[in-house]
């Protein structure tokens, strides 16, 4: 198989599980999906700079989230950067009895010698509607 569809295919699986463990309220499994030296801006700016800072503020934030809907995440378009680095552009779309809203995550993401694909530099973009 080829490589960048194997690293492709891996890459969405990523995406899926930040939906997965988002839906399940499963911290840990939602940690494991970054690098160490990750820096993740939530979708309401909040730096978050490595792992340690990312799992606090998850921690705190994640088991007593609330939502009425339930949300999607679909990679929608991959770029490498070069081998090893993946630039990756997330729909993210909200779906509630009020009607869906969008976010437009991007998710810098690297390889690890083993093949595994993680979280890297992530940054949530809500997606503002003009009506």
């Amino acid at each position: 198989m080829n490589t960048e569809i194997t690293d492709i295919e891996a890459i969405e699986q990523v995406v899926a599980a930040v939906e997965r463990t988002q839906r399940a309220k499963d911290v840990e499994g939602f940690l494991a999906i970054f690098h160490p030296d990750a820096l993740w801006t939530t979708a309401h700016g909040k730096v978050l700079i490595g792992r340690d800072a990312i799992a606090e503020f998850t921690r705190a934030v994640l088991p007593h989230a609330s939502w009425d809907g339930e949300v999607t995440y679909e990679a929608v378009h991959t770029q490498f950067l070069r081998p090893g680095v993946a630039a990756v552009k997330v729909r993210q779309v909200y779906h509630s009895a009020q009607g869906d809203t969008e976010g437009a995550p991007l998710y810098v993401m690297s390889r690890r010698e083993d093949g595994t694909w993680l979280l890297h530099a992530c940054q949530n973009t809500e997606v503002r509607v003009d009506r």
